[in-house]
């Protein structure tokens, strides 16, 4: 039985509205930075002018005084796996998350590192984390979509785990869990293996427009806030 979910969502949505994208983001429990790759704020694209994000001051403004929010950056490991070589991968991740907090009036801040394809990483991608989250006073997370060795991040200083869990069951790893929260990437109720108290709730991925319509965000928050209501009765 779920004792309590905390929707939110990954970062990236299909608006070209500022107002709207930011309005959207707020109705959810954990109110998301929304990244909006019809505004230039694809994580590939946004990286090459860290700090400048479409909705970064409509977001700051509209947040202020709440009491969690989730921000989101491209890792460094997929930058490094993009062709970025480690100094710059990391100095433009620090930069970026550094702009995005500055002024943020938040009591706490969730910061995902946004690793899509982590399971492609043959280097030791942990120590690329760990001097990023030590300069931040955040609550530590990573996304990853694909599938990897999961064990890896189970034994990993992350605090949150963000996954695709309407295609991988990672309650089966010898490791599952080990005191990690997670953030369950769900499609369907059943996605939930094992919701623990400080879990969270989201779609299993980004929302980009190649895929997603505004329509389809309105579905999918209402499909989240459904099954949060079902999970908690």
């Amino acid at each position: 039985m779920c004792k309590r979910q905390l929707t939110t969502q990954i970062g990236c949505v299909p608006y070209d509205d500022i107002d709207k994208a930011v309005e959207y983001s707020l109705q959810h429990d954990i109110p998301f930075l929304p990244e909006l790759p019809k505004l230039g704020d694809a994580m590939m694209d946004y990286i090459e002018r860290p700090g400048n994000m479409s909705c970064l001051d409509t977001f700051k403004s509209k947040v202020a005084g709440r009491e969690t929010v989730k921000i989101q950056c491209v890792g460094p490991a997929t930058l490094i796996l993009a062709g970025y070589d480690q100094d710059d991968a990391f100095s433009r991740v620090y930069q970026h998350i550094d702009a995005v907090i500055n002024g943020l009036n938040v009591e706490n801040v969730i910061l995902f590192l946004d690793e899509p394809a982590l399971g492609q990483a043959g280097f030791d991608y942990r120590q690329l984390w760990s001097p990023l989250f030590e300069s931040f006073d955040v609550t530590s997370g990573v996304h990853v979509c694909g599938n990897m060795n999961w064990d890896e991040l189970f034994g990993s200083e992350i605090e949150i785990i963000s996954f695709d869990a309407s295609k991988f069951d990672i309650t089966r790893y010898p490791e599952y869990r080990n005191g990690k929260r997670i953030a369950w990437g769900i499609e369907a109720a059943e996605d939930v293996k094992d919701f623990q108290e400080g879990d969270l709730l989201t779609p299993p991925c980004g929302m980009g427009p190649k895929f997603f319509n505004t329509d389809d965000c309105e579905t999918v928050l209402s499909k989240l806030s459904e099954i949060s209501r079902d999970c908690t009765a």
